[in-house]
């Protein structure tokens, strides 16, 4: 199969999961928390790098090591999220620019277009499609507890578990894409898609399908058009969602 064709595959996938995620996100308004989520792999993606490893395998271990201190944190405590995981953000970006090496740093942080390899393309594809369908199946319940946690629990809804599985597709989400777009852009697809669904927007479901349809496009259009300019995937990606998301506003207000 084509490197590029491969890549697009894998890139739509990971869009359309990260869609969905980002939807759930906004709910929860811990959407803007997906940039600092993701910037909690760059220590592992430095570490990988250092030693030779995959940098996907180096930043997947960080950041799910990091979802459940979060996850810990937030069950335990009464901190907000949000601050919880600014904090770690920050430990994570400077330890990340630290020993993450110089000639390797701007890939990791805005991504690259190397196809991935035939175990990857089918690990990411499987990632994708759970992610996709824990979403769908669970978009409702994972709706209440987003919404509100004493209705969910007198709903009997196990809000402990399932928001530990939503916090781990979260982060899956942005596993997957660290490749094409990078610790520093990953989170910009979770936010912008579902953003610009809310604009325009009438129901539920629809909330979530133009979310994943947002999404979709974006990554495939920056990714063509960054094999075939030569730019960086993660800024040609992010600037498509951008400029979707200016058409939605003024289409909102006008």
């Amino acid at each position: 199969m084509p490197e590029l064709t491969t890549t697009i595959l894998l890139s739509g996938a990971v869009a359309l999961a990260s869609g969905l995620i980002g939807a759930f996100a906004l709910i929860r308004r811990m959407a803007l928390a997906a940039d600092p989520m993701s910037h909690i792999a760059l220590p592992g993606i430095g570490l990988a790098l250092l030693f030779q490893i995959n940098p996907i395998i180096g930043g997947a271990t960080t950041l799910i090591l990091g979802t459940f201190l979060i996850w810990l944190i937030e069950e335990k405590t009464r901190i907000n999220i949000e601050a919880v995981i600014g904090v770690i953000f920050a430990a994570s970006l400077a330890i990340g620019t630290l020993i993450t090496p110089e000639e390797e740093l701007i890939e990791a942080l805005f991504g690259t277009l190397s196809a991935p390899s035939g175990a990857e393309l089918t690990a990411g594809l499987l990632t994708s499609a759970a992610i996709i369908l824990f979403t769908i199946k669970y978009r409702h319940k994972t709706a209440i507890t987003l919404i509100s946690k004493e209705l969910a629990i007198a709903s009997g809804i196990k809000t402990a578990k399932l928001n530990f599985f939503f916090l781990l597709m979260f982060s899956a989400s942005i596993i997957l894409g660290l490749q094409f777009l990078g610790a520093l852009l990953m989170g910009s697809l979770i936010i912008i898609p579902a953003a610009l669904a809310r604009n325009i927007s009438r129901g539920f479901n629809s909330f979530l399908v133009i979310s994943a349809g947002a999404a979709f496009f974006s990554m495939i259009t920056g990714i063509i058009a960054s094999s075939y300019l030569g730019w960086q995937p993660g800024p040609s990606v992010i600037a498509v969602a951008s400029f979707l998301f200016l058409i939605t506003m003024f289409k909102r207000y006008n």
